[in-house]
């Protein structure tokens, strides 16, 4: 089935209580009753359509919490204060002592940490593999075994997951896939591909601003209820909730989400075909060369393109440091850590956002010291940036 998610954000109608053709926003940290009663029950969690607490839920992110269950085509979402509080409370919430996850070891630092340092010293194992040698993760899976994870295109080395196959594996086990979307919102839809549970950082590309960090988890709507428990829920529990005005903020944002994409994977594409050519060791999936160029292909939604990462290794973190210097002085871009923004984006990865992973394990996924992530902008005049990168190398 042929699934759209722009026109599916497109089809809501969200209006504010007054009209407004921007829901309003919701500058309240707890809300008013009529009766006592009707307090209780939504506490409760009785009371559909009754807010009782911004922590709880607000209608805020409730308006963003529809908008990206329907990009997402789940029956549900759930709005956080970060990306890793997303991972982090959908983690918890499935698992326990004694329980065990399988991961690729290619990952954002911050969930690499998460994984190898947090969860041990609670009782929850955690198998780190090449999440595209498939027998690999089938050889890992163990009587335990609760949750399959993975980004749909890894960080930072660009290797694209098979979604359905993990999913089989996952479900043949009793167990269930999460993915991490972050690089790719639009381009794939992970939960008509078999993953249960879809996250995202939506500091990144769904906001694309850089001006405000927020998370969300997407899923079947039993799984959300059970996330927002008053009781038991992580989501509730720990606290990580958004700000309505940020919330606001990122709805409005992902209105424009579909063009920002398809504008980002063209100019990738034409920086990769042609600095491919230089000989620099370059690494993109729209590229044919891409060990799973074909397997992208066949999971995407064609028309958003392969996306807006890249990544070039220039042997040696002096290199590295180099070039980038450079081109921030040519005014390529900027030298910072992060993505989706609206200019380019680089930083040397076994040194900024995989910091976190050892060199060892660096050095044996294959994370060269001079690897740069590059995050392309919506450059209007990409023929000039390749030509001033050209000079800076």
């Amino acid at each position: 089935m042929k699934f759209n998610p722009a026109k599916a954000i497109h089809n809501l109608k969200q209006f504010g209580e007054f009209g407004d053709v921007n829901p309003s926003i919701t500058d309240s940290s707890t809300y008013t009753f009529l009766k006592g009663q009707t307090m209780e029950e939504t506490f409760l969690g009785h009371m559909e359509g009754c807010f009782l607490y911004s922590r709880h839920w607000n209608p805020s992110n409730k308006y963003l919490a529809e908008a990206l269950a329907a990009m997402e085509n789940t029956e549900s979402a759930w709005i956080t204060a970060s990306g890793m509080a997303a991972i982090t409370c959908s983690l918890l919430q499935l698992c326990s002592a004694g329980d065990h996850i399988i991961t690729s070891v290619t990952t954002y630092g911050g969930t690499y940490a998460f994984l190898k340092n947090w969860l041990p010293k609670f009782k929850i194992e955690v198998s780190f593999v090449n999440i595209t040698n498939l027998e690999e993760v089938k050889n890992s899976v163990k009587s335990n075994t609760k949750v399959i994870y993975t980004e749909t295109v890894t960080n930072p080395l660009l290797q694209v997951s098979n979604i359905p196959e993990l999913a089989k594996i996952a479900h043949d086990a009793g167990a269930l896939l999460m993915v991490d979307n972050t690089f790719t919102p639009m381009i794939f839809s992970p939960a008509m591909l078999g993953a249960d549970l879809v996250v995202y950082s939506m500091t990144k590309f769904i906001n694309g601003k850089n001006d405000c960090v927020a998370g969300a988890i997407c899923g079947s709507a039993d799984f959300i209820n059970k996330l927002s428990n008053v009781n038991d829920g992580t989501a509730m529990l720990l606290g990580p909730v958004l700000d309505p005005l940020r919330s606001s903020s990122i709805l409005k944002n992902l209105n424009t989400l579909h063009i920002r994409m398809k504008q980002h994977s063209k100019n990738a594409q034409f920086l990769a075909e042609n600095l491919i050519n230089t000989g620099l060791k370059l690494t993109y999936p729209g590229l044919a060369n891409h060990p799973q160029h074909e397997l992208h292909k066949n999971m995407m939604n064609e028309e958003y393109g392969f996306g807006g990462m890249m990544a070039i290794d220039f042997g040696t973190m002096e290199n590295a440091y180099a070039v980038m210097q450079r081109m921030q002085e040519a005014g390529v871009g900027y030298l910072a850590v992060s993505l989706g923004y609206f200019r380019t984006l680089f930083s040397c990865s076994g040194h900024s956002t995989s910091s976190e992973i050892p060199p060892d394990v660096q050095k044996k996924m294959g994370l060269s010291e001079g690897l740069v992530r590059f995050s392309v902008g919506l450059d209007n005049d990409i023929e000039e940036t390749l030509e001033t990168i050209k000079k800076c190398l």
